[in-house]
This record gives structure tokens, C-alpha cells and sequence, in this order.
């Protein structure tokens, strides 16, 4: 298909993303209606806005985290929170909050924990023999694995007040995710960005012989992928917490739909990923109003089906 024909594509899903937006501003509490009165407006402007676009922000980062993910490992099933990055990013979060490291920027130990799972996850998953995408996968699973161990053990050495504060966010909860409308403009920014590298995605993305034939150095190109998707991870989890599996589904389900090509599939992954954390974040708020379930919860009951479906899929494939 040519550029023209996903114009229309990129405009539905631009609509999505801004129509989201307004369906969690109109939606709250059980209620849904255009604000009449001053309290209402102060509601939805101090409020939901603020969190209708963290979750617009936030789904959209990790929706290009987990795009660099599957480019790195040629496998759709591989996104941040699979391959342990989102815990590791929560962990150094965490561990900061707990021993009051209140002069370092939450995001910068959410980066260095999620650059530290990163080089243990493709290290040890490549390990001394050929690569294997099962075996980075399964690498993955298991730093992850000891990543909710640790997080496990500071919650019981922690505080009991804060419990119940750590543990929704550790969830992925948007209920105190505040960002300012700049953000957006970081993650557009971000997505040019990544955009002006589609050419070398599209190669990597081929494999590594195919890589260096074409002219590419594949290990300059993953290290600065690794970096790329680690920092936008650490961006998420600083904002919202551990939110599993939008990175896993919505790239996949954009590659469906405007193809392999990164020149179209990262802006359809950042719209479509931001709208869809809108709306889960809009569901979790009003599913079981007055109570509100962390957003992590319900794109969990998303991802683990489909992440059981894309693995049955693969048949192991290596």
C-alpha cells in the first residue's frame, strides 16, 4: 500500500487518540455528561484531564518502548514488561522512594534500573552460542521474575502506611499520574525521532546478516535501540507505575494494520497506543464506581490472552 492510502489510517487513528481524550473527560464516577457547573469544570480540568493525558502520554511511550522491543528481538511477543525492563525500571524506582533518595529524579533510577535488566537480559539471553529470540524471551521471563521478588521484599520490609500507595502503583495506577500538556510534545518529538530511523529499523528488523550487508554496524544500532527502548520504559513506569502488555499488543496490532514498515507503524503505535490507555484507564475508573481499579489490572486481562495466543502462534520459533 502506498503512503497515501494510510493517510486516512494515520487520520482515524489521530481521531481515536483525541476522542478518547473527551470520552474520559465526559466519563467519571459512574456519570457521563458535558460539565455545567463550576465544579464540574474544576473537576475536569484539575482532574481528568491531567489523567486522561498521562495515560495518553504514558500508553504512547510504551507503545514505541515495546515497537524498539520487537525489533530488537524479531519476535512479536517481546515488549518491556515481558523482558523484565519494566520491572527492573520499577525496582530502582522504588528502592529510591523507600531509602528517601528524594534528590535524584524518580526517572533517572526508573532508567538505570531498566539499562540494567536491558544488559542483563540480552547478555545472558545471547549468552556464547547463536542468537535465539526463544532464549532472550525466556531470559526475560525470568529477570522478571526476580525483579518482582526484590519488589516483593521491599514491600514487606517497607513502610505498612504506604502499602496500599505502592502497591497500585506497582500495578500501574493513574490515580496520582499528573503530566503537563509539554509532554505531548515530548512524545511527538520522540516518535520524529524515531521516525527518522525507520530506514535502519527496517533493516534490523530483517536480521542481523541482512543488517551488515546493507551497510549497517547492527551492534552500534542495537545498543542505541536498547538505550531508546529503556529510557522510554523509565519515562512510563516514573509516570504510571508497571502497566503490562500495551507494548506487546498494540505494535502488533498496528503491524496488522498499516504494516512492517516504521515509518508508518511507530506513529500508529504512539496514536493507538495512548488512546488505548486512555480508554482502559477510563474503564478502570468507572467499571466498579465508586472504587477504581490500577489500569495495570485491566491491560493485563487484555495481554495475558493474547500473549498465550501470539506464543501458540510462534510455535517456539526461534
Amino acid at each position: 500500500m502506498s503512503a497515501g492510502s494510510h493517510a486516512p489510517i494515520m487520520a482515524g487513528l489521530t481521531a481515536l487518540a483525541a476522542g478518547s481524550v473527551l470520552l474520559a473527560l465526559l466519563l467519571g464516577n459512574g456519570s457521563f455528561g458535558w460539565p455545567t457547573t463550576e465544579v464540574d469544570w474544576r473537576i475536569v480540568s484539575e482532574i481528568r484531564l491531567p489523567r486522561a493525558l498521562a495515560a495518553l502520554v504514558t500508553g504512547s511511550l510504551l507503545a514505541l518502548a515495546g515497537t524498539l522491543m520487537q525489533v530488537l528481538l524479531r519476535n512479536p511477543l517481546a515488549d518491556p514488561y515481558v523482558l523484565g525492563v519494566s520491572g527492573g525500571a520499577a525496582t530502582f524506582a522504588l528502592g529510591g522512594m523507600l531509602l528517601g533518595l528524594s534528590m535524584v529524579p524518580t526517572e533517572l533510577l526508573a532508567f538505570a534500573g531498566a539499562l540494567v535488566s536491558s544488559i542483563i537480559v540480552f547478555v545472558l539471553g545471547q549468552g556464547s552460542g547463536p542468537w535465539s529470540t526463544a532464549r532472550m524471551l525466556l531470559t526475560g521471563v525470568v529477570v522478571a521474575a526476580g525483579w518482582g521478588a526484590l519488589i516483593s521484599l521491599m514491600l514487606a520490609l517497607g513502610d505498612d502506611q504506604s502499602l496500599r500507595g505502592m502497591l497500585f502503583w506497582l500495578m500501574g495506577d493513574l490515580g496520582y499520574a499528573r503530566v503537563s500538556p509539554w509532554w505531548l510534545l515530548l512524545v511527538i518529538g520522540i516518535t520524529v525521532v524515531l521516525m527518522l530511523r525507520a530506514r535502519s529499523l527496517n533493516i534490523l528488523a530483517a536480521g542481523e546478516t541482512q543488517a551488515a550487508l546493507l551497510g549497517e554496524n547492527p551492534r552500534r544500532r542495537y545498543t542505541e535501540i536498547y538505550v531508546a527502548a529503556s529510557a522510554l520504559t523509565a519515562l512510563a513506569v516514573s509516570i504510571a507505575g508497571t502497566i503490562g502488555f500495551v507494548g506487546l499488543i498494540v505494535p502488533h496490532l498496528m503491524r496488522l494494520v498499516v504494516g512492517a514498515d516504521h515509518r508508518r507503524l511507530l506513529p500508529a503505535a504512539a496514536l493507538f497506543g495512548g488512546a488505548f490507555l486512555v480508554l482502559a484507564d477510563a474503564l478502570a475508573r468507572n467499571l466498579f464506581s465508586p472504587r477504581q481499579l490500577p489500569v495495570g489490572v485491566l491491560t493485563a486481562l487484555i495481554g495475558v490472552p493474547l500473549f498465550l495466543l501470539l506464543l501458540n502462534r510462534s510455535g517456539g520459533r526461534k
